[in-house]
Order: C-alpha cells, then structure tokens, then sequence
C-alpha cells in the first residue's frame, strides 16, 4: 500500500509542478472564480461550452498542490464531457474525498482516484473540491464567487 501512496502523492506533485490546461482560454463562454480564505487558495475556471459539451476548460490562479493538481486533474477529465456528466463526475469526485467510497466506485474515477486519502485530512477536502465547485458555479452562469466547498 505504500508504494501505490507514493505513486498517488507523486501524480499530485507532478500535476501541481506541471498543471495541464493552465492560462487564460480568451473564446471561453462561462468564468468563474472560486477562492479558498483558509488557505489562501485562488482560482478562475474558464469554460467553452458547445451545446451542451464541454468543449474545453482551462483554469488560472494559485494555490496549494492538492488545489491545483486537482485542479489541473479536473480539467482531463471533463474536457469533452456533456455537462450532465460533468455533473455526475463532480458529484463522484466530493464523494471520493469526503466519505467511504465503494472501491468499483474508486475504480470508474480512474486517474482521479489520487485523492482518495485526501479524505484523512478534512482541512485538505476543500483544497480538492475548489476548482470543482468553481467549475459548477461556471456552468450554472452563478457570477458570485465561490468561498465555500460545503
């Protein structure tokens, strides 16, 4: 169980170092912001939507390695995605770090499934889950920014 602990903390290090789909996307059609006042954490999720797919997302801001790597994690995943399974997604995601999470549930998150230990650190839970609730205030046009991960 180590070594596969030490391979998860190694792709959370890795995408914070090297965050995929960062800057600015100029075409994008919803923003929003979401910043974390405990620890500081700031981001801007950028979205192009098509009908109703996910054309492509790209994110901006600071913030600790499990903020952005998820952040970074987030944007693979749902590039592509219909919103409804975006939604399922993030739904799965907040799940996987916040409770017990059935292990073929943990399976179908694929590469996401890095953050499962993050459930073991409550204080970590909302560095996970900012850029995924900034992304659901994005799609849902919801301009307010986003200061709570509950």
């Amino acid at each position: 169980m180590s070594d596969l602990r030490d391979l998860y903390q190694q792709v959370i290090v890795d995408h914070s170092k090297r965050p995929q789909n960062f800057g600015p996307l100029p075409e994008a059609n919803h923003h929003a912001e979401g910043h974390n006042p405990l620890c500081g954490d700031r981001i801007t999720v950028h979205v192009l939507t098509e009908g109703d797919h996910i054309k492509d997302i790209h994110f901006e801001g600071n913030g600790c390695a499990i903020s952005t790597a998820s952040a970074s994690m987030m944007t693979q995943a749902v590039k592509g995605m219909s919103l409804e399974d975006s939604k399922r997604l993030f739904n799965s995601f907040r799940d996987l770090v916040t409770q017990e999470t059935p292990e073929d549930e943990i399976e179908r998150l694929g590469k996401l499934a890095v953050f499962t230990g993050v459930r073991e650190f409550p204080m970590r839970v909302k560095c996970a889950t900012l850029a995924w609730h900034t992304l659901q205030n994005a799609l849902l046009g919801n301009e307010k920014k986003v200061v709570s991960t509950e």
